[in-house]
């Protein structure tokens, strides 16, 4: 247990006591604060180093699922959670943060994929995304709407044969034998949900101050106080609850309250292009590659490839997953493929990327859609922007209670913080508070790591959900 050993040099606020101390204002730190708020608190202090969303990607994928892969139901159950609010909030401020539900479009050249897709389908049904559809032909097969924020589509949609996937998708890859399309699923405005989030908090008695969280004081082994600083200068805050959603620095906080839990970073770097000859439809829904990938190099440049080491690896195949999407209101498409993450224990700023992931995530996604070939040559000036997904070993959040009484967290929320952040807030919102916990709290309590059976059983998980 950690104690911050109080001497004069410490600030300390009078007549001040705030009912919670959120550390960190990216999404789930304002989440957190503004579901605090809902649950009937009404001294909130959010505190951060930087600007609240300073470490939100507006450059991320930006989009929301409940498609999620096994072993159980628990993420479906929380992402219907989360998806449920986003709508509720796109209703009060009238979709101030773009919610558009266009879905998640799995391709495959590979007819061996075409069983895999309905099982999943099915696999997802079970588990509460929605009535899986098989379309030989596409007379049941609805199109995504117009307009509109809130679709009443759900479930997914496994469309076969080329012909009738090039008449809905003529952008695929003619080779295209089968999509399978997701459709409670969208994108969304990752800033302006957070700045929504943010406002409202503060107009309802949210505070918010420039600083970080140096430690905690306890009495009798119970959260009293924290202690933040700024520009050298300490304050200590009273209060008796304290929620870390520290983003990829949360390591760094654990540790100096003692506590581990095994989490790590994963870098993840996107870029985006300008679509000048309208290849990607403005409407086109999150596409997703599920076949492997040998990058598409002419008989010159394979063998100039070839001579060298340090490039030679280019000519290999790449991995599954290759993935975009249009972003905004102009002509940008934004590619992501994550061929090479690299995990560590803390982050480093400002981040760096080989000099070849660019191209090599432009001709991935040319593969699936042929019409980006264009842009190769020359390639115009990409848009490059990535951050660090913080993850546990099987790719589920931690939510909920630490080993000090009055201490929580909210994190380790991997590539699904910003469409989860509703519901993880609701759900840290009611621990603090001892509210009626929903049925995937357990799933996501900090406790888990701690349990030798729990740790031999996600040795067996094949899947964690991650694009």
């Amino acid at each position: 247990m950690f104690t911050h050993r109080l001497d004069r040099r410490i600030k300390k606020l009078k007549n001040k006591r705030y009912d919670a101390v959120v550390c960190g204002a990216g999404i789930a730190g304002v989440s957190s604060a503004y579901y605090l708020i809902q649950a009937g608190l009404k001294h909130i202090l959010l505190i951060d180093e930087g600007a609240p969303l300073s470490l939100t990607s507006d450059k991320s994928t930006e989009c929301y699922r409940n498609w999620w892969a096994g072993p159980d139901s628990t993420m479906v159950c929380f992402m219907n959670r989360s998806i449920d609010l986003m709508e509720q909030h796109a209703r009060e401020s009238q979709n101030r943060f773009l919610l558009n539900p266009h879905g998640y479009l799995f391709a495959t050249s590979s007819r061996d994929m075409i069983d895999v897709f309905e099982k999943q389908g099915k696999e997802a049904e079970e588990f509460g995304a929605g009535k899986f559809r098989n379309n030989p032909s596409n007379s049941g097969y609805i199109r995504n709407p117009n307009t509109g924020y809130i679709s009443e589509l759900d479930g997914s949609d496994l469309i076969t044969g080329q012909s009738n996937i090039q008449e809905i998708f003529p952008y695929l890859n003619e080779k295209t034998v089968a999509v399978l399309h997701a459709r409670r699923c969208g994108s969304m405005s990752a800033q302006q949900l957070g700045m929504y989030l943010f406002e409202e908090a503060k107009r309802n008695g949210c505070e918010f101050k420039t600083a970080y969280m140096k430690g905690v004081d306890t009495k009798a082994g119970a959260v009293n106080s924290v202690i933040i600083e700024n520009n050298g200068v300490e304050e200590q805050i009273e209060s008796d609850a304290v929620v870390l959603c520290g983003g990829p620095h949360i390591n760094a906080t654990l540790k100096s309250m003692k506590i581990e839990l095994p989490i790590l970073v994963e870098k993840h770097v996107k870029i985006s292009l300008p679509d000048t000859f309208s290849v990607v439809p403005r409407s086109a829904p999150l596409m997703i590659w599920a076949d492997a990938i040998k990058l598409n190099w002419s008989t010159e440049e394979s063998e100039e490839l070839e001579q060298f080491s340090e490039t030679k690896w280019l000519l290999q195949e790449f991995p599954a997953g290759v993935h975009g999407r249009p972003v905004g209101e102009g002509n940008q498409v934004l590619m992501y493929w994550t061929y090479d993450c690299e995990s560590s224990e803390r982050p480093s700023f400002p981040l760096e990327w080989n000099e070849y992931l660019p191209e090599i995530t432009l001709r991935g996604m040319a593969h699936m859609i042929p019409g980006l070939k264009q842009y190769l040559d020359p390639m115009p000036k990409p848009y490059v922007d990535g951050g660090y997904y913080t993850k546990t070993p099987e790719n589920r959040p931690l939510i909920g209670p630490l080993d000090i009484k009055g201490a929580f967290i909210c994190g380790a929320f991997s590539g699904f913080g910003i469409m989860s952040a509703c519901a993880s807030g609701e759900l840290i919102s009611k621990h603090v508070t001892n509210g009626i916990l929903p049925s995937y709290s357990k799933a996501f309590d900090p406790s888990r790591f701690s349990d030798s059976n729990y740790l031999a059983a996600i040795e067996t998980w094949d899947m964690d959900g991650q694009l």
